[in-house]
């Protein structure tokens, strides 16, 4: 990519991701960049007033939370998103959890490990009813490969696709019936002031307390203190989640200590493939903002009529 983008007239600037960066380290990295193609470092108004020349944020993924869209919007600066990018990676990671769960498979390693042998019991997942808050194209790639599963598929989205449903056997409800009917509730939410800590102590004593709970999309839509307190009084049976409130998860968080709830360290878009379609198309988005084209994947496209000036010259990436 980096190659890719020197090729097409740009200097760059690589910075691995290896956790939260200060904003002293995120001003000295973006200060004198045209483009920043960013993981999960937060971009604030602060950054960004720090930055005159910057013209593009670009996301390799979906979410685009961890930026300051309204003061970029202000600023003229793009904020570009890859909608869709990783639904294969996601939606296998899904129902990699779904079947963490069904057959308990990290409790059984454990017991092998520790010399014993009790062969735990789990569940099939044919049969089971599986609850998919959010059907945008993550859901529903979880939805086919639920299928072939033979599971009972139930949604619940905002903005609700009938013909989609009807051809697939998807059936949509309301949340109090998703999350009291369903084995397994899966989240595959956009994340904004309407959703965050969406799953609460009162939607959390809805579900079955032989239901787990499935988060693959952001973390902050589940209140972990209310899951904590679900997880261990019995109101469900388990939780798996990819994501957290706080990543990394705190050393100290309670749920590290439960045996009911696997967690894994926000793997959703992190495959070999995912990464390469993910990386090329935010250079893409960065060329072509560069270069003045219109693009469909703008989240603010009210800022591109901001600033159009400057020739191309440096791209960072973090």
């Amino acid at each position: 990519m980096d190659q890719w983008l020197r090729e097409h007239g740009c200097e760059t600037v690589h910075r691995a991701y290896q956790g939260p960066r200060t904003h002293e380290e995120l001003v000295e990295l973006f200060h004198d960049v045209d483009a920043a193609i960013i993981a999960s470092d937060r971009i604030s108004a602060a950054v960004m007033d720090a930055a005159p020349r910057l013209r593009v944020i670009a996301r390799p993924g979906v979410g685009y939370d961890s930026v300051d869209v309204a003061a970029a919007t202000e600023r003229g600066i793009a904020v570009c998103n890859m909608p869709g990018i990783n639904r294969t990676a996601v939606s296998e990671l899904t129902i990699a959890l779904l079947l963490l769960c069904a057959r308990r498979i990290p409790t059984n390693i454990d017991d092998v490990r520790a010399g014993s042998w009790q062969r735990l019991e789990g569940r099939e997942l044919r049969g089971a009813t599986l609850g998919l808050v959010g059907l945008g194209a993550i859901g529903k790639a979880v939805a086919a490969l639920a299928r072939s599963f033979g599971m009972t598929i139930l949604a619940h989205d905002r903005a609700e696709d009938p013909e989609y449903a009807a051809r697939h056997g998807v059936r949509y409800v309301g949340t109090e019936e998703l999350l009291g009917e369903s084995d397994y509730v899966s989240l595959h939410m956009f994340l904004d002031s309407s959703t965050r800590h969406w799953i609460d102590e009162a939607k959390l004593a809805m579900m079955k307390p032989t239901a787990y709970l499935i988060n693959t999309s952001r973390g902050v839509i589940v209140d972990e203190a209310a899951l904590y307190r679900a997880l261990t009084n019995g109101a469900i049976a388990g939780a798996a989640l990819d994501v957290t409130e706080v990543e990394p998860l705190p050393t100290d968080s309670p749920l590290r200590r439960l045996s009911n709830v696997y967690i894994t360290p926000h793997l959703g878009g992190v495959t070999r493939e995912a990464r390469q379609r993910s990386g090329w198309g935010a250079a893409h988005n960065v060329l072509n903002i560069l270069d003045g084209h219109e693009l469909t994947d703008v989240v603010n496209p009210e800022a591109l009529a901001v600033r159009r000036n400057g020739d191309r010259a440096t791209a960072g990436s973090g």
